[in-house]
Order: structure tokens, then sequence, then C-alpha cells
């Protein structure tokens, strides 16, 4: 293993990490819904109060990562949710599922900031995006591939083939640990932490820029759960469409990330990031107008054309913003302080990951153009906003090709003489 390169190690660590979470994604309310025979909406409440709990462990995280070093906080995440999950077959009642779903939500909020964190310390400039990009395309398909592997050991018998599949996935985040553990801290994580640290937090609530950016991404995040939440109750209930059409849809999307998500980040190394994540955004405006014209189309077949179209339009936006953006927020977050900056910015996914079931569904069911309306219009002045917010960035942040500062660059503070010759 100490012959890969530190980057083929990191991505065998997400593969294993997606395969073996893939497993378990598709059958989360079922698989405790067979162990304990609760109805599946109780399921879905206990599941969602222990998230919500889970939460609490978020700046926590960041003063972890801050004061131990990425590495360490990812591979604790995955020693949590693989005690977690090898503990299931053990559930049979709400109370120890709440216990153990409660310390696979841990784990889980530590994930985001701390792997981001942990990017950030093993590659630099356009290495990054690189990196990210590979890292989602390689994560859609081992996704993939983690779902057809559960689908297959369910075909074989559903009793046991539950039980094997939460260790399988327990084993998967132990291998995945070990792959990360097995890459070398990095300099800066070994030496200590600044005494600036101590006052990390007050540090973020005082980087406003950097507040901005977090609070800019929350539209953009409610944009993200609409394939899984809204389209499938849009396509059915008011475009009358097949059921069938929601998984050709969302795999659609799967496939399409999978295989095109690295050639699209090589190309947009060379601009801007902050442009490029604000046309992403424009690109996502495009496709919610897109879904909500259909609501005006009555013949099947524009209407089937219409929403592939739309889907293929979600999907560009996507590829040109998640990488994108993930590297841009992790190099303008300060290093002396980089977890609890990531680990607040990471609330701009985790609170609307947790509400957009109950938001987006309450709006869909007010008025399901009007929910779309809504998305385009929030997604669309997140990308105006941002793009007004460039020049308050780390000029790192948003060029990754951009020379370090120093007394040879006089024309940095004002950042007009650099960015007026970028592409």
């Amino acid at each position: 293993m100490r012959r890969l390169s530190v980057q083929t190690r990191y991505l065998l660590g997400m593969v294993v990490d997606a395969t073996g979470s893939g497993m378990y994604l598709p059958l989360s309310l079922l698989y405790f819904h067979h162990a304990t025979g609760m109805p599946v909406t109780r399921v879905g409440a206990v599941m969602t109060t222990a998230a919500l709990l889970g939460l609490v462990g978020n700046p926590v995280t960041g003063v972890l990562i801050d004061r131990y070093g990425a590495r360490a906080v990812v591979v604790g995440g995955y020693v949590l949710r693989a005690a977690g999950f090898a503990t299931y077959p053990l559930v049979d009642s709400a109370v120890p599922m709440f216990a153990v779903v409660a310390v696979v939500a841990c784990g889980d909020v530590s994930f985001s900031p701390s792997i981001q964190s942990f990017i950030a310390e093993i590659v630099q400039g356009t290495a990054r995006d690189k990196l990210l990009a590979a890292q989602r395309s390689l994560r859609n398909a081992g996704l993939g591939a983690g779902g057809l592997i559960a689908g297959g050991a369910l075909a074989l018998g559903a009793g046991a083939a539950f039980h094997a599949i939460v260790i399988g996935v327990a084993v998967a985040y132990l291998a995945a640990a070990a792959l990360i553990r097995s890459i070398p801290q990095s300099r800066a994580a070994d030496a200590p932490a600044p005494a600036r640290a101590k006052r990390g937090y007050r540090l973020v609530a005082r980087d406003r820029p950097f507040l901005l950016l977090t609070l800019l991404n929350v539209p953009t995040a409610f944009g993200y759960m609409v394939l899984s939440v809204s389209l499938p109750v849009y396509i059915t209930q008011e475009l009358n469409a097949s059921d069938s059409l929601v998984g050709v849809l969302y795999a659609t999307n799967t496939v399409g990330i999978a295989l095109l998500q690295i050639p699209v980040t090589r190309l947009l190394t060379r601009y801007r990031r902050t442009r490029v994540a604000a046309l992403g955004g424009m690109v996502f405006c495009a496709a919610f107008l897109s879904f909500a014209a259909l609501g005006l189309v009555s013949a099947r077949t524009p209407v089937l054309v219409g929403v592939f179209a739309a889907t293929l339009l979600f999907t560009l936006g996507e590829l040109m913003h998640g990488a994108t953006a993930s590297a841009l927020v992790a190099s303008a977050a300060p290093e002396a302080t980089r977890g609890r900056h990531l680990a607040v910015y990471q609330l701009s996914w985790a609170i609307p990951t947790a509400l957009a079931p109950a938001v987006l569904t309450a709006l869909l069911t007010l008025s399901p153009t009007g929910m779309w309306l809504l998305l385009a219009v929030g997604v669309a002045g997140s990308a105006l906003t941002l793009i007004r917010l460039e020049p308050r960035l780390p000029v790192q942040a948003v060029r990754p090709d951009a020379p370090p500062p120093g007394p040879a660059a006089p024309q940095e503070p004002g950042l007009a003489g650099p960015r007026s010759q970028q592409t």
C-alpha cells in the first residue's frame, strides 16, 4: 500500500467508503422496519430526530480538526460509523435504534468538514479541483456499485441479507479508515495549532466574506435536494409520468456525474472558481425554470423530452458547481482555523438536507410552479451575489493558479491588477 501515491490511496478510500454507503442508503428505512417491525413513518421520525441531534457534533468537529489534524478526524469518524453499523443487528426497538443511529449521525456530520480539510492539506492549487472532481466521479460510481451489491444480496434472501449488508458497511468503513490512515500527515497538521486557533469560532464569526459564502450555499443546497425529494413527486403526481421514469432520471444524473465530472473540471480549472460556481448556479436556475414550464405542457412526448432535458441541465449545473465550489470554500478557509470554518460551512448543507423533505413537499403541495420559481430565484440570487463577493475572497481561493502573496505582488491588496487579466 505504501507504494501507492497519496492521491491513489485517497481515491481508493473514497471508492470503498462510497460502495459501503451505496449498499445501505437505499435500504435505510427498510432495514429498521424489517429489524424492529415499526411502521416506516415511525422509523423515519426516529432517524430524522437522531440526525438532527447529530448536528450538535458539528462545532466539536471543527475544534478537533484544528487541534488534532483532519486525518485523525476522518479516521475517527469512519471508526465511529463502523462501530454503529456493527451494532445495527442488535437493534430490536425504537430506543436502541435511536442510540445507534445517533452515533452514526455524529460520524456522518464529521465527514464533510474533515475530508475537505484533509484534501486542503494534501493537494494545492488546481490539483485540489481535479482531486475533488475525481472524488465526486468515483463516489458516484461506488454508490451505484454498492446499490447493485445490496440488490443482489437481497435477491438471495431478505432475512440474513439485511444483517450481512450492514456488517459489510462496517467493514467498508474500517477499510476506508485504514487507507486514509496510511497517508502521511502533512507538516501543517503535525505542527501545534497557533494560539489564535483557541479563539477559532470567534474568528469565524468575524470573517464576514466566509459567512456570506456559507449563507449563499443554502439556496443551492435546497436545489441539490430536488432530485431525491421533489422531482419524484412532481413527475408522478403533477406530470402524470410513470414511476419507472424517476429511476431512469436518477440514473442519468448519477452516470453523468461519474463519467463527466473529471473532464469537465479539468476544462474549467483555467477559470476563476467564483465564476464557474456562479455559472453552475445559473444553469441550475435554467433547469428549475424548465421543470416549472413543463407544468404547462399537456402532451406526453414533449413532457418526456422536457423532463430529460431539464435533468441534463441539472446535471450540467452540478458538474460545474460541485467540485469547484468545494475547492473554493476549502481554499477560502484560513489554515489555522480551517476545521472550524468548514464546520460552519457544513451547516449550509446539513440544515437544508434535514429540512428539505418538509419544506420542499410543503411548497410542492402549495404550488408546484411556485416551488420551482422560488428555487430558481434563490440559486440565481446566490450566483449573482457570489460574483459580487469575489473581490473580498482570498486570491488563491478564487484563482488556484495565482502566485502566493508576497512582496513581489504589490497589486494584490487591490486585486484589480492580477484579476483584470484573468480568463
